[in-house]
């Protein structure tokens, strides 16, 4: 008895796996470093690295005549984004991507609180699968899809016209005598494909935040005397809050630096992530299209630090 004892004291003799498992073991910060050290070699060499070297190049400088990229610092592709079109690309882009947040702020709110308090099972997993369902498929076939829906003779022309929608479209375009083409070629019709592609982004996050709301908040707030009305504007609202910010966070940002919607539905116009496509493929100024991908990571910086203080972080 007394020999095994011994022997169950005396620490057995490894190799070097045994003695790396045992330096990690007494060591939880080191383990640590060697699982992340990967990933944050890839972030921060490739990732970081390339997009640092991509906005260095909005120093460079651009021959007009010879379509040649130059190593010679300015500032004149910065200078260039405040001209009045490079401008008004700047403001088309931003107001868009925040009409379509809160658009799909407003469409994804009724479908999660649907999801979180009223459905269980089957119910649940099929509003999730149909939440998703449309995530499975090409983001370019949707795209094209949706020309088709919207063009002269599609779907949504039909139901314009047979339910007698066409004053309705006209004062939302702004123009008289709508045809079928008209919406296709419009800014509304880019911000209807905007939201289809985009909202199943705000639906999770608000759903996962309403999933959390206590439900014994609900009937405290019942049991206090308030009205559904103000348990809605009082309780749930502000506790979905953080759930809301961190689905705007996808939505704005997928919104910002977008360059296939602007090109396939609409009126003619750059946004932001189509210019920095034409600037850098069509025409071969790198250093402006740089220049223009300074833009979007500006605009989201500020986004993150707003919704941050929102709990959009906590809620992902």
């Amino acid at each position: 008895m007394e020999l095994t004892l011994e022997a169950a004291e005396r620490p057995a003799a490894g190799g070097p796996l045994r003695r790396l498992s045992d330096l990690l073991y007494r060591k939880p910060g080191l383990y640590l470093g060697l699982l992340l050290a990967p990933p944050l070699t890839w972030f921060g060499a490739i990732y970081l690295g390339s997009l640092l070297n991509l906005l260095w190049q909005g120093f460079y400088t651009f021959d007009d005549f010879s379509m040649t990229v130059t190593p010679e610092l300015t500032l004149a592709n910065f200078r260039a984004l405040l001209q009045p079109a490079n401008f008004d690309i700047i403001l088309r882009t931003l107001s868009m991507a925040v009409a379509v947040t809160l658009a799909c702020a407003a469409l994804a709110f009724p479908i999660a609180y649907y999801m979180a308090r009223y459905t269980t099972g089957r119910t649940k997993a099929f509003c999730y699968i149909a939440v998703m369902l449309p995530m499975w498929a090409s983001y370019i076939v949707k795209a094209y899809a949706w020309t088709l829906l919207l063009a002269k003779g599609g779907v949504v022309q039909w139901f314009v016209e047979n339910l007698h929608l066409q004053p309705v479209l006209e004062f939302l375009l702004g123009v008289p005598g709508v045809g079928g083409s008209t919406l296709s070629t419009s800014h509304l019709g880019r911000f209807l494909v905007f939201v289809y592609i985009w909202v199943p982004f705000m639906i999770l996050p608000i759903q996962a935040a309403l999933e959390r709301l206590p439900p014994s908040l609900l009937q405290a707030s019942a049991d206090l005397g308030a009205h559904p009305r103000q348990t809605f504007f009082q309780v749930i609202l502000p506790l979905s809050v953080p759930g809301i910010a961190a689905g705007s966070l996808f939505t704005f940002s997928l919104t910002l630096g977008d360059f296939i919607v602007p090109q396939l539905i609409g009126p003619p116009g750059y946004f932001i992530g189509s210019m920095v496509y034409a600037q850098q493929g069509a025409v071969g100024n790198l250093p402006m299209a740089a220049a223009f991908t300074l833009v979007p990571i500006a605009l989201i910086a500020v986004y993150l630090s707003i919704i941050k203080r929102l709990g959009a972080f906590d809620a992902l």
